[in-house]
């Protein structure tokens, strides 16, 4: 899955593969129906993520938790 760089399934910005395995922004990969809730163990149940819209999501499906969003952005709010 890495290999494709894809953005997160999750918030789709982009990820930086070369993170270490801890830090926040780093590739995981996500169960889009999560194993406790059924999701098969297949590559068609998951998805790229950072580990912090993971860990946000849970367990959790899209019905039980709100839209995980990151939004960045260049605008000056002093100006």
């Amino acid at each position: 899955m890495a290999r494709g760089r894809p953005p997160c399934g999750i918030c789709g910005q982009d990820i930086d593969y070369g993170l270490p395995h801890l830090d926040p922004d780093a590739y995981v990969v996500d169960h889009i129906v999560p194993l406790s809730k059924g999701g098969p163990d297949e590559v068609s149940n998951k998805q790229a993520a950072h580990r912090s819209c993971n860990r946000a999501k849970s367990d959790k499906l899209d019905d039980d938790r709100a839209t995980v969003r990151r939004f960045v952005t260049d605008r000056d709010w002093w100006s």
